[in-house]
């Protein structure tokens, strides 16, 4: 759409020189002696967090594994970095803070906030700091008024920007970036726009939909998947699911209703049903190991077993509306940037009720407008194979996410495989030779090299 080409035209520093209304954008004296003072051990971490402008400590939580300290962050954001009149919101951060002159992992997690203290691998590996990102729109990052149309990928890595910004006076060392799956996604969407925010970048598992009408990659993919049989026998436990519709969406009703919960947003317990018997193809094998083909469901399965395996492969709460509300801006992004990726269903196209069911707009308000920027994408594509530089791009060979995936061609970048791995890859997986190189890059991204 047009608002994304001229952002294109915005440099760096047009699109942040704006400041929100109530936004500070240089750092007093005191913030600027009290980050000075953390570097070098003279003061508490938390003082100089409370003395950075726009941010909030939240609280303190005392759940940190040994050497670190865990806080619970507000930063004061602008709703839309190129407009001050638009207003302002609270964005939620977590900080894991080891110490000033180590380097700082900043962690996107694309969704809501994790306030569990994890470490990333690359934060591991490192021993470093890290600072963790909410998305805005998700959790508690909630821009004021209708609708989601300050949602964007641009709006995103705009976000990150200030936030490294900020932090840097308190962290002045080296800065990575890592997320996996939409957390990377949000990474390279960050890198596009502010290349030089940070040192390197490790992606896990990010799926890179170039052109949301061609999803020939994903048909492709999940028709030689794993092995023919384990593929046969995810289609025959689709198909008899749906055979037995009647008694499934009556065992999932009642679950809904025990639970409080409705299907409004999607649109009835039977669609709600259908939509999770389509994904479970994608989703089985975008988590499975070879093990896991032996527990699927085979004919003489009971209804038990059956319902029992869509739940714990498609996750059937997923689709009611606690759940379902609290995704509608992923779901947002899916249908106005990011675009998703197709699923075959011509082995049970004769039992479909609602063969457009997995569409984005099922899964957002009627009273949303939707409109798809089909440059988005292809723009992000075309940076990380001409000038994305000092990335990693970690990928399981079994993971249907990466059907289509990011080819990096800039400097001291690369694109790894773990054979038969799924979604949930590492570092720690890769070949010895490749893991070599992955570890030996951090470092090296590091200024440890």
């Amino acid at each position: 759409m047009t608002a994304w080409t001229r952002r294109r035209l915005l440099t760096s520093a047009a699109a942040t020189a704006f400041p929100a209304a109530g936004l500070a954008t240089a750092a007093a004296p005191p913030a600027r002696a009290a980050a000075a003072k953390a570097r070098t051990g003279n003061t508490d971490v938390a003082d100089a967090l409370r003395a950075l402008p726009g941010l909030r400590l939240v609280e303190e939580r005392q759940d940190a594994e040994p050497g670190y300290r865990h806080f619970v962050l507000g930063l004061r954001q602008p709703v839309d970095h190129t407009d001050p009149a638009a207003g302002t919101f609270e964005q939620r951060l977590t900080l894991l803070h080891t110490a000033a002159d180590r380097p700082t992992v900043l962690f996107s997690t694309g969704y809501h906030a994790v306030l569990t203290p994890r470490r990333s691998e690359p934060a591991m590996l490192l021993g470093a700091n890290q600072l963790q990102v909410e998305h805005r729109y998700f959790g508690t990052s909630l821009p004021a008024g209708p609708g989601y149309a300050h949602l964007t990928i641009r709006q995103a890595a705009d976000d990150h920007h200030r936030v490294v910004g900020l932090f840097r006076r308190l962290y002045p060392g080296a800065w990575l970036s890592t997320g996996g799956s939409k957390g990377g996604m949000t990474s390279v969407y960050h890198r596009r726009f502010h290349p030089r925010d940070v040192d390197g970048t490790v992606v896990y598992s990010a799926p890179n939909n170039t052109d949301d009408r061609n999803d020939s990659a994903y048909l492709r993919f999940l028709e030689t998947v794993g092995t023919a049989p384990g593929r046969e026998a995810v289609k025959a436990a689709q198909r008899q699911l749906l055979l037995r519709r009647t008694e499934m969406v009556a065992r999932y009703e009642a679950w809904a209703a025990a639970k409080g919960d409705t299907f409004r947003l999607v649109g009835s317990a039977d669609k709600a049903f259908e939509i999770a018997v389509v994904r479970v193809l994608f989703m089985f094998w975008q988590r499975a190991t070879p093990a896991d083909v032996a527990t699927i469901p085979g004919p003489e399965a009971t209804a038990d077993e059956l319902y029992a395996w869509l739940d714990a492969w498609a996750g059937l709460p997923l689709y009611a509306d606690t759940a379902a509300r609290r995704y509608v801006p992923y779901w947002y992004q899916i249908g106005t940037q990011l675009g998703y990726g197709e699923i075959p269903t011509g082995h049970v196209a004769d039992l479909l009720r609602h063969p457009d069911g997995i569409a984005a707009r099922t899964f957002v308000p009627r009273d949303v407008p939707m409109v798809f920027d089909s440059a988005a994408m292809p723009d992000i594509d075309r940076w990380v194979r001409r000038r994305g530089s000092r990335m990693l791009f970690v990928n399981g060979a079994q993971d249907p996410s990466v059907a289509e995936h990011f080819r990096p061609g800039g400097a001291d970048s690369r694109l790894l495989w773990v054979p038969g791995g799924n979604h949930s890859v590492g570092i720690a997986d890769l070949s010895p030779a490749d893991r070599a190189w992955a570890e030996g890059a951090l470092h090296r991204w590091a200024g440890r090299g």
